[in-house]
């Protein structure tokens, strides 16, 4: 310091130029000195500091000037100097203050230059000149003038860098100096003001500070009149500089587009003052001059008008609407006119601007609104801006015939009027895309107005607005509460939707939607009645004129008028305004519609029934009688009178009476429709009425109007007919003469239905005194009807007769069967004439006494000799298994073992009665404890017995395991394991193939979980049939696994069992390798090039190394070395193969079982010459493989038949294949043992196709054929043949009756023994023992083997005589069943009651009908009985007998398989208006098979078949859902293990949806849809009786959900998009009634799983969300779900989002607030920040009052946050969270601002701040939108935040 105290001593001389010396030596001095004494030393800044600190001004002022000088020469740093003059200021005297700023403003100055214009700071605090501005007061004037000189000196290096600099002091004066006294808030003014005036001085450099000064004028505080005062002035300013500013570029003609954009800005915000929710109406009209100063002086310059000017007259628009003072609707109304006629005199409105759609047309309803005012000169505006607005909407309607679309033009919306443009424009334009629609039609009914949920049909934005608005009206009117949401809808946005929707009404394809809406706003809105009604007289205006061409609409507007009538007060215009039209010298056309408009007036508002009385009057009708139109319009308004209101239609029932008398049809027709409706509210006696009408009735059958109105009124008679019986008589007569009319046309339709309707009031007796034979001619008109219409009254008609019927029934006593048929007669008395004589035993007719006879003594119960039971059935056992010969034949084979079942029930039946006899045991034991007893007796027996005996017990052995119940698995395990043993003894023949024959029998009967013992049969068979030497054992392994496919893929497992899967698929692999080895097996054989059967193989391309098998059947060079003999063999293997064609169909190979159909017909001979010829080898192996062909066939046609899959040209070509076949064999005279067996093949086989065919009932046969063919078969035992040639004629008899011999695996049928009523015809269609048709033939047939059985000299022949018969007689008297009686079988038995009918009832008529129309003309169109039914016809019959409470009991199944079959094989002759509904008849089938299923076990089965999985994937689509539609009927009427089966299958079904290439899209849909609706319909009716059966459900479900699609609107068209929606619903309301453990359970989320699942969690989470929505679960549980939902990509879960929202809109209000406070929280941290901000606009949205104007997609959430937000949070119910919300939105804003300005980091997926990268395109855009909206709630954040907030430079 003591270097320096010299100088500073110097400092007090008392001469000013001694004191600037001195500092020059000082500071010169610091400039040389060493760094011990330099400026940054401690001496030197002592003396700087003292120097600074001087009470002398030369000192001060010389000292800062050296002190500049030091910084400029870079002797000293600038933020040093910068330092030293600040601390000088805070301490220095006030008159020094100045010049201190400006040595800190010189630094500054040149600080900016040094870093070209690049200098900032790290916070607001840091930049100097606010430094200098927080220090003193004194400095603000100095402190101007050296920022106006920084940017004076500065201009060079860039006015953009110069304000960027400035920025910040300027935001902070505003923001923040105005808080501490009035003169400070002065200097944000003069500063501002400063700036602007600058503007003018250099006005090159002028647009970025007038930038500048427009984004501040968005800080300025408004909070009183004051605040608007200041800005307002500096706004005035702002404008005058622009001006300046403005002259100077377009005199200069450069920068004239930039300077433009710069004053729309400018427009757009000074606009925006004037719309500030606290603004002063004092200051509006200042603001709107502003405006229309800036416009014109652009105008005057002759500046173009360009079209970022829309936005000007959007704020425009908001102004206008918002005001309600006439000073400033008049001035808003002239800057409009300005701006239009600028825009006019620039050529935009004649489209050079390329856009056919303009924002001033949403002017045009407030401006018709204006014409309302009292004042002159607002309706002197407002008319001329309606007329520029009438030229410029006239012009879409006359030369614009295509919308075109319109583009979004705005990214960020600041103000309301641009949300109602864009929503114009979408709605104009049509353009919305499938990810787009309205807020209104998701959240409007979802929680604004209570309702069961959120609408998921798309629907016209109109009727969802008009339905709103009219809900909370009706709320209002019935004093319900509603929420302040609703309120200001009601109150606030009417006028804005009428603005819209006024624009529309010019719409060609929107414009009667339109006028709905503005009718509804005038039902809401009393205050609109009078601008609507102005409204209503400038549309008629527009649309009446001729070049304009808009009838239509010009009545739809007109149709206005009546609902402004709803305002009492409106009505006396409304009257005035209708009533000129109603002169009499009024255009005839113009009266008719005034009068229905008046009509309509009062409708809306009963004042004005006064005024249509008079209108309405009797002498109006004869005034204008020939004037047909005007009374038609009376006419028409007297009826809807009487309708609407019945007591105000008894003030007009003489003008009711003038209509009936007038002789106009159509007139009276509707004074009949008047009186009915007066009859039907009880204000007028109908038959007084019709006393003093009738006599007026013009001749109804000529007109069907009339006819139809008489229908409608005839029906009031009904109530008191009894009491009119004379009358009611004649009414009922016109009624029945109208309903049989034969009149064409829709209008007869109509009164023909009306008729039968009418009718239907009735009451049944009262109908019969008048209509004699009443069900026949009712039935004989449905029966001739085709019309949907008037079946559909038929119907109803038919269906009150039923119940008349049933209700009033005779009761008729249950009769005894009696046998009436000779043959039966027969059969009844063969036991007795065979075996009671004593001539014969057992051992002569042995297959007879097993199936007839019972070895039990009858007195045996007395005599207690039961236990000698046992003995003596084991020695008859004996007995006649050596006396029955097989004859290495396997269809005599087959024949003895169904022989043997009955005899082995019989031995069971008497060694449980001998257990009893002996110890009482438990019930379920018995059987098993006496087959186990005959088991060992067999065995042993079977080991002691001859080759003969043993084939016969083996078989017998089989039989007793068939006829066990499977709880007696055990002994059908120990019989198991013997017969495999005696398969694999190779050395024995006879034991390996009985032994084959029974384990197949065996394996079809196991017990549902031996599984293993299942396999390791068939394994065996299939293992022996590989390695056998011997032919005949592999045809008996054929035989057997042909018996061990019956079981395969039939059981199904529990739900839970986790081997259910594995257990199936080796079922599947079982059926393969059964069918792959009878395949190859018949190729090695017969070396057959057939290349279907190599297609079969190639079909199961199973292993089959195991069984020794190569894998290519590439073998077929063997000699040919098969003889006769080995005929049976072969037959085997084709019966087996044919008898595998159920399982083969059941793993849904349906390729593979045609191909076994055709290769079984194949191998059929077709009656070509059949002699054995060993030169032909394959036509040799051909004749071999047709025996087994021919047994083979019945089976199969059978099946083919059930499942559809047989024409009935096959059938016929197969019958007469047989025929030509045996008449072949018989005319060739040779007794081969191949011609032998194929002719008793060909018999037998022909007799059981016959029995399929009829008993199926679905198929008739010619009966001449049928004659010929039963004639050949009587040929082949009357004539000489050989025994077994006999048998098989016998045979074929006895099967075409019934009997079932030798054919085990045809599938069992409840076939119906009743008669049903069929007419005469040249086919048959009935079992034979039914058909009177072929009786006499069969019973002369049946005699003659019934005289061979009683008297024959050949013992063998008298045997198979009695053996043929006795399996007829047990096929028709024995109703045996299995033992365990109280086992539940599989599908549920319901014993059918007898119901007797009378021949005259309707249904019975009905039933005969539907059986007769399908035998007689089925696939006959020509036939005798006329023309083809109709499918329409049948259908409502079919309903009829739906309806009926009971049934005759015919033969149903064949009925209804008729009528199914029936529509397919017509379907190319439907009329072309069915086309569109083909399978209705079809699906009638099914509904009334559903219907009466409990009733009658022919339908139960029928049912059975169609739901297995094999045959129900093979139906149609609308079956199978139907069927998935009705499962809880199904659930009903099955047992309890099919149940847990038929869950199981559509599991598996659904499961096979998604690789299945059959279903479309929607097909697919629409079966998920009917399954989800089938499972809720189960759990509604409480049917969950089992834990299998929930488990069942259960999976079902789950299946179900992992289909259920994740909705993606933008791939989808609309019609799939509406499709996935009900498949949504259905889904929720589904597990709505799932237990709730198991629901929340299921839709547990694991949110700390990765993407694997990510779709799931996402469906799981929107089913929450909607089950929440429903009250199905609490709304806490979708708490926890905020986090994982707002961390995720938007682009995945915005459909969750809007599920979320339109849950929360039931929510309190505290819920949905914390939910939006949460959002906002997350967004701060989330690595997707767009989802939460997109939550955030959907929640805003849906709860702000701009909901219904607002659209609904992902982008136009986001740009709409700046006026949800702000119109959300000043709402009082949300303002306590809007500080907390709006701090928090601004951090998440400072987020994506530092995210967004920062370098890109480098690799990886997520930023420097935690956001993912795949955000990166909406960076920019949801910057913007988010700093707007942080904005437009600034007054809602600290100073520090503003400041914060405005210092962000947004481009």
């Amino acid at each position: 310091m003591e270097s320096y105290a010299p100088l500073l001593e110097k400092l007090r001389l008392p001469q000013p130029s001694l004191q600037r010396l001195a500092v020059i030596s000082i500071f010169s001095k610091l400039r040389s000195a060493p760094n011990r004494l330099d400026s940054d030393s401690e001496p030197g800044r002592e003396a700087i500091t003292q120097c600074l600190l001087s009470a002398s001004s030369a000192v001060v002022d010389q000292s800062v000037r050296e002190l500049c000088r030091l910084v400029a020469d870079l002797k000293m740093d600038l933020s040093r100097g910068l330092l030293e003059l600040q601390s000088a200021l805070e301490g220095s005297e006030p008159r020094f203050v100045g010049l201190f700023v400006k040595g800190i403003g010189l630094l500054v100055r040149l600080g900016f230059q040094r870093s070209d214009g690049s200098w900032r700071f790290a916070s607001t605090e840091a930049h100097p000149f606010i430094k200098v501005l927080s220090y003193r007061a004194e400095v603000r004037d100095e402190l101007v003038r050296q920022v106006v000189l920084f940017m004076v000196q500065n201009k060079q290096i860039g006015m953009e860098e110069v304000c960027e600099f400035l920025r910040p002091l300027l935001y902070y004066s505003i923001l923040r100096v105005p808080f501490s006294d009035f003169s400070s808030a002065l200097f944000a003014r003069h500063l501002s003001i400063s700036m602007a005036l600058l503007c003018c001085s250099l006005p090159d450099d002028a647009i970025p500070i007038l930038k500048l000064l427009i984004r501040c004028m968005k800080y300025f505080p408004q909070k009183n009149a004051d605040d608007f005062g200041s800005l307002m002035d500096f706004a005035g300013h702002l404008v005058e500089a622009f001006i300046v500013v403005l002259r100077h570029f377009v005199a200069a003609q450069m920068l004239v587009t930039d300077i433009q954009l710069c004053g729309v800005e400018l427009l757009e915000t000074v606009l925006q003052l004037s719309t500030h929710p606290v603004k002063h109406s004092r200051w509006s009209e200042p603001v709107v001059e502003l405006t229309k100063r800036l416009l014109l002086v652009q105008k005057d310059l002759g500046l173009r008008y360009t079209h970022e000017l829309t936005s000007i007259s959007l704020s425009l628009f908001t102004v206008l609407v918002q005001s309600e003072l006439e000073h400033e609707q008049i001035s808003v109304l002239k800057v409009i006119l300005h701006l239009l006629k600028w825009k006019t005199d620039s050529g935009y409105m004649d489209g050079n601007s390329g856009c056919a759609f303009h924002e001033e047309l949403l002017f045009i309803f407030p401006a018709i609104s204006l014409m309302s005012s009292p004042s002159k000169s607002i309706k002197e505006a407002a008319g001329e801006l309606i007329v520029i607005l009438q030229k410029m909407i006239e012009k879409p309607l006359i030369v614009l015939k295509n919308d075109i679309p319109i583009k979004d033009q705005f990214q960020s919306v600041s103000v309301p009027g641009k949300i109602m443009f864009r929503l114009l424009q979408q709605l104009w334009s049509q353009d919305l895309s499938p990810s787009s629609k309205f807020f209104i039609e998701t959240f409007a009914f979802s929680g604004t107005i209570e309702s069961e949920g959120v609408s998921r049909v798309r629907r016209p934005w109109a009727s969802k607005l008009i339905e709103l608005f009219l809900t909370i009206a009706d709320r209002k009117k019935c004093s319900l509460p509603v929420t302040p949401a609703q309120e200001v809808f009601m109150t606030e946005m009417p006028m804005r939707i009428c603005t819209v929707a006024s624009v529309l009404v010019t719409h060609q394809l929107q414009g009667p939607a339109a006028v709905d809406v503005l009718t509804a706003m005038g039902l809401v809105d009393p205050k609109l009645g009078i601008p609507l009604l102005l409204g209503v007289l400038f549309f008629t205006n527009m649309f009446a004129r001729k070049d304009v061409g808009r009838g239509d609409m010009l009545l739809k507007v007109l149709g206005m008028l009546p609902s402004l009538a709803s305002n009492s007060s409106m009505v006396p215009l409304v009257v005035q305004t209708i009533l000129p039209l109603l002169h009499n010298n009024t255009n005839l056309v113009l009266y008719s519609a005034a009068t229905r408009l008046l009509c309509q007036t009062w409708a809306a508002n009963d004042r004005a029934f006064g005024s249509l009385q008079g209108i309405l009057l009797p002498k109006n009708f004869t005034e204008f009688g020939h004037e047909k139109v005007v009374c038609l319009s009376m006419a028409t308004s007297i009826r809807d009178i009487c309708r609407k209101n019945p007591d105000r239609g008894v003030d007009l029932i003489l003008s009711v009476s003038s209509c009936i008398e007038m002789q106009d049809p159509l007139i009276q027709a509707l004074g009949f429709q008047s009186l009915a409706h007066l009859c039907e509210a009880d204000v007028v006696d109908f038959y007084t009425a019709w006393d003093v009408i009738g006599k007026h009735m013009l001749d109804y059958s000529k007109d069907p109007n009339l006819a139809h109105s008489m229908c409608l009124l005839l029906r009031c008679g009904a109530m008191d007919a009894q009491a009119y019986p004379e009358a009611s008589g004649h009414v009922l007569k016109m009624l029945w003469d109208i309903a049989s009319t034969h009149g064409n046309g829709f209008k007869w339709s109509k009164a023909r239905a009306s008729a039968f309707d009418a009718l239907s009031q009735y009451e049944i007796p009262d109908i019969e005194k008048i209509v004699p034979e009443l069900r026949e001619r009712s039935t004989c008109l449905l029966f001739s009807e085709t019309n949907d219409e008037i079946l559909g009254s038929m119907e109803r008609f038919q269906v009150k007769i039923i119940a008349y019927e049933h209700m009033n029934r005779r009761r008729f006593a249950k009769e005894r069967k009696a046998v009436t048929n000779k043959i039966e007669k027969l059969l009844d008395v063969l036991p007795q004439v065979i075996f009671s004589s004593g001539e014969r035993s057992a051992r002569e007719c042995p297959g007879a006494a097993l199936l007839c006879l019972s070895f039990t003594p009858k007195d045996s119960i007395k005599k207690g000799v039961y236990a000698d039971a046992h003995a003596l059935y084991e020695n008859m056992l004996v007995e006649i298994a050596a006396s029955l010969q097989l004859s290495r034949n396997t269809f005599v084979a087959l024949l003895s073992l169904q022989s043997w079942k009955s005899f082995m029930r019989r031995w069971i039946r008497a060694n449980m009665l001998s257990l009893d006899a002996k110890v009482s045991s438990v019930a379920l034991d018995k059987p098993s404890k006496a087959a186990h007893d005959i088991l060992k007796s067999m065995m042993r027996i079977a080991e002691e017995s001859i080759p003969r005996s043993a084939e016969n017990i083996v078989l017998a052995l089989g039989a007793l395991c068939a006829v066990l119940p499977q709880s007696a698995h055990t002994v059908i395990s120990a019989a198991s394991k013997f017969l495999l043993n005696w398969l694999f003894q190779f050395e024995h023949e006879h034991r390996q193939w009985s032994a084959a024959i029974s384990l197949g029998v065996i394996s079809s009967c196991l017990h549902v979980t031996d599984h293993k013992l299942k396999f390791q049969n068939i394994s065996g068979l299939v293992e022996v049939l590989s390695s056998s030497k011997s032919t005949f054992v592999k045809g008996a392994c054929g035989v057997g696994l042909g018996f061990s496919c019956q079981d395969l893929l039939t059981r199904t497992e529990a739900a839970d069992n986790p081997d259910r899967g594995s257990y199936k698929m080796g079922e599947v692999e079982l059926i393969g390798n059964i069918i792959r080895s009878l395949s190859l097996t018949i190729l090695e054989l017969t070396k057959s090039s057939s290349q279907l059967l190599r297609n079969l193989c190639e079909c199961f391309s199973n292993d089959m190394v195991e069984n020794g098998r190569h894998k290519s059947p590439d073998f077929l060079n063997e000699d040919c070395d098969l003889v006769e003999e080995d005929t049976w063999g072969l037959a085997g293997l084709v019966l087996g193969l044919g008898s595998s064609i159920t399982a083969v169909y059941r793993t849904g190979e349906i390729d593979a079982t045609l191909k076994i159909k055709d290769l079984i017909i194949s191998w059929f001979p077709h009656a070509k010459p059949f002699i054995w010829s060993s030169d032909s080898c394959d036509e040799g192996y051909k004749m071999l493989l047709s025996v087994g062909s021919c047994l083979a066939l019945p089976l199969v046609v059978a099946f083919c038949q059930r499942v559809e899959l047989m024409d009935v040209g096959e059938l016929d070509h197969l019958i007469n294949g047989y025929r030509e076949l045996i008449s072949e064999l018989l005319s060739v005279k040779k007794s081969g043992a191949l011609h032998q067996s194929l002719l008793m093949a060909s018999c037998a086989g022909a007799g059981s196709l016959l029995a399929c065919v009829l008993k199926e009932g679905i198929d008739s046969i010619e009966v001449g054929c049928l004659k010929e063919l039963l004639d050949l078969l009587r040929r082949c035992y009357s004539d000489p043949q050989p025994p077994s040639t006999c048998l098989g004629g016998m045979l074929g008899i006895v099967n075409s009756l019934g009997a079932e011999a030798g054919f085990v695996l045809i599938h069992p049928s409840s076939s119906n023994c009743s008669r049903d009523r069929l007419k005469e015809s040249s086919h048959v269609i009935c079992a034979l023992l039914s058909s009177p048709v072929c009786e006499p033939l069969l019973t002369s047939s049946m005699q003659e083997i019934f005289l061979v059985a009683q008297q024959s000299d050949d013992n063998e022949l008298q045997h198979y005589s009695a053996w043929a018969l006795s399996f007829l007689r047990h096929s028709l008297w024995s109703k045996e069943v299995k033992v365990d009686d109280h086992v539940q079988t599989d599908t549920t038995v319901s014993e059918v009651v007898s119901q007797n009918f009378s021949n005259d009832s309707v249904v019975m008529k009905l039933c005969s009908w539907l059986t007769n129309v399908n035998s007689s003309n089925m696939n006959r169109p020509t036939s005798e009985t006329g023309n083809t039914p109709d499918v329409r016809t049948i259908r409502t019959v079919l309903k009829c007998l739906s309806r009926a409470p009971r049934l005759p009991n015919f033969n149903w199944k064949a009925i209804v398989r008729r009528s199914m079959r029936y529509e397919v094989e017509i379907g190319n002759a439907l009329p072309s208006d069915l086309a569109p509904q083909k399978g209705i008849l079809r699906l009638e089938c099914l509904n009334f098979s559903l219907a009466h299923a409990s009733l009658f076990d022919q339908l139960l089965e029928f049912l059975d078949e169609l739901s297995e999985l094999s045959r129900f994937k093979t139906l149609e689509p609308n079956l199978q859902c139907c069927l998935l539609f009705r499962l809880a009927d199904l659930v009903k009427v099955f047992s309890s293990s099919r149940r847990e089966k038929l869950l199981s299958d559509i599991a598996d079904f659904l499961l096979s949806l998604t690789s299945n290439q059959v279903y479309n899209l929607d097909q697919k849909i629409l079966l998920r849809i009917s399954c989800w609706k089938g499972l809720r319909q189960c759990l509604d009716e409480a049917l969950l009786d089992s834990e299998e059966y929930l488990l069942g459900i259960e999976r079902c479900m789950v299946v179900l959900f992992s289909l259920l699609p994740s909705y993606h609107p933008t791939s989808i068209a609309e019609a799939e998009h509406m499709n996935f929606n009900e498949e949504w619903s259905e889904a929720v309301r589904c597990f709505e009634k799932v237990p709730r453990d198991w629901l929340l359970n299921f839709l547990q989320v694991e949110l700390d799983e990765e993407n694997r699942r990510f779709i799931d969690i996402l469906k799981k989470i929107e089913v929450k969300v909607r089950l929440v929505r429903s009250n199905s679960i609490p709304l806490a549980e979708l708490g926890s779900l905020k986090a994982f939902l707002f961390n995720c990509n938007s682009n995945d879960t915005w459909n969750v989002l809007v599920e979320v929202v339109a849950t929360l809109q039931h929510a309190e209000g505290s819920i949905k607030r914390q939910w939006l406070v949460d959002a906002v929280e997350i967004s701060c941290v989330s690595t997707y920040p767009s989802t939460p901000l997109q939550f955030i606009g959907l929640l805003s949205g849906s709860c702000c009052k701009y909901m219904p104007l607002l659209i609904l997609d992902r982008f136009s959430v986001f740009s709409d946050l700046p006026v949800t937000l702000s119109s959300l949070l000043t709402n009082p119910s949300w303002t306590v969270i809007a500080e907390h919300f709006t701090a928090t939105l601004l951090a998440s804003t400072e987020r994506i601002y530092h995210w967004v300005t920062q370098p890109p980091c480098g690799e990886g997926t997520l930023t420097l701040q935690g956001i993912d990268k795949s955000e990166n395109s909406l960076a920019p855009s949801l910057l913007q939108v988010m700093h707007d909206a942080c904005t437009s709630l600034q007054n809602y954040l600290p100073l520090e935040k503003q400041i914060t907030l405005a210092n962000m430079a947004i481009h």
